[in-house]
């Protein structure tokens, strides 16, 4: 799929132009966006939405191979290029949208449409230094095993910072979270009789899943629940056809710095070869974190300070595209935005609109803060311009 330029979504409908700094256009937008479903793989309409109303904000806009929307404002070139990559996948199931008691209730409100419009009025509000460039983009598939939009981006982009547009709370900085491995266990063996002694396939998968987690403990670097490895069955079939049985474990795990997909990989492997289970891994994500004088996480702060809070710094348990593109990017990154992350996935999902608009004016601070942090030095800015050559020509 050849990327859709500006000219070509505008021939789709237009958004009606838009004052940056009006609370009620970003109010607005917001729950426009949330009003369309956009579940992984389906984020089409969702994607031009969020292009018409950054057309209306002055961005320069397309929807990239991938299919991530992208906003720009400037060029990538001699000055700071900074990303604020946000997803507009969400995970299923309908939620009616309604704005009550100026609360926003939909699926997507807090994971991850209100991060994402909050970076996208931020970055349409802020003061940028000359040749500086900030692209807001609305990545896809987020909450899909592969994170195809992100691992699309990690290559074409090589940014000076990048915040990641996640809820954390208003007052929140994020600077970490855990890796990630999916891992089905299948075992299939002739019926026996109920009455015999013989283990059944459900009963080896079982224990292959026990064992399995016993190992992986192991490996842990700490107690906390960041330093752990979780373990969460996430789906259980079996069945028989009256000559073969069958069990199958579908499982997750949330992994820990330092404790690779590949060691839980290989750790799996062996504890199937000793039970006699099949295993397949999918989704392995390293985890990342990033220290508490990361750039971005600095100006999170100022901006957080300058709205009248006290900055959190956390971690977190679940998995991002923070994950995806810090291996790749080695640029200062941190996570931010409106919402409590505990209605993710939930039937409760909900937004409270001040909390969004507030974390606007942090991202606004934050962006000229970090902006002008990085226009003080060449050797900051820059990465070397035949690496930006590269990744980005």
């Amino acid at each position: 799929m050849r990327a859709i330029m500006t000219e070509q979504i505008e021939s789709v409908g237009a958004w009606p132009r838009t004052d940056a700094a009006s609370d009620e256009a970003a109010i607005a937008g917001l729950v426009r966006l949330v009003e369309i479903r956009s579940h992984s793989g389906e984020e089409r309409e969702a994607s031009l939405a969020f292009v018409r109303i950054a057309q209306s904000l002055g961005f320069q806009c397309e929807i990239d191979e991938a299919g991530n929307a992208i906003a720009r404002r400037g060029e990538v070139g001699e000055g700071p290029h900074v990303v604020m990559l946000g997803h507009i996948d969400t995970v299923a199931g309908e939620i009616p949208v309604r704005v009550e008691d100026g609360v926003l209730h939909g699926r997507g409100s807090v994971d991850a449409k209100g991060p994402l419009m909050a970076h996208l009025f931020a970055g349409a509000r802020a003061e940028l230094a000359p040749g500086a460039c900030v692209e807001v983009i609305a990545a896809v598939g987020e909450e899909a095993a592969g994170s195809p939009g992100a691992r699309y981006l990690m290559h074409q982009r090589r940014p000076d910072a990048c915040f990641i547009g996640e809820p954390s709370h208003w007052e929140g900085v994020t600077l970490g979270y855990k890796g990630r491995l999916l891992i089905e266990a299948t075992c299939e063996r002739e019926v026996a009789h109920t009455a015999s002694k013989e283990e059944t396939p459900s009963d080896t998968v079982v224990r292959f899943w026990q064992r399995f987690g016993e190992r992986c403990r192991e490996l842990e670097p700490g107690t906390s629940p960041f330093e752990c490895v979780q373990t969460t069955i996430r789906e259980m079939s079996s069945g028989d056809d009256g000559i073969m049985a069958r069990a199958r474990l579908e499982g997750g795990m949330r992994l820990p710095v330092g404790v690779t997909p590949g060691a839980i990989e290989r750790v799996g492997q062996e504890v199937a070869a000793e039970v006699g289970v099949e295993v397949a891994f999918d989704g392995p994500e390293v985890a990342h974190r990033s220290e508490r004088s990361d750039a971005v996480g600095r100006a999170l702060s100022v901006g957080i300070r300058a709205l009248g809070g006290r900055p959190q710094p956390k971690v977190k348990t679940g998995t991002s595209d923070m994950n995806v593109v810090a291996p790749l990017w080695e640029c200062p990154i941190a996570a931010y935005g409106p919402g409590d992350s505990s209605l993710d996935h939930t039937p409760w999902e909900r937004l409270e609109l001040e909390e969004y608009l507030r974390a606007i004016g942090v991202l606004r601070v934050a962006v000229e803060s970090l902006v002008g942090e990085l226009c003080g030095s060449d050797e900051d800015v820059h990465h070397g311009d035949t690496e930006r050559g590269t990744r980005e020509g």
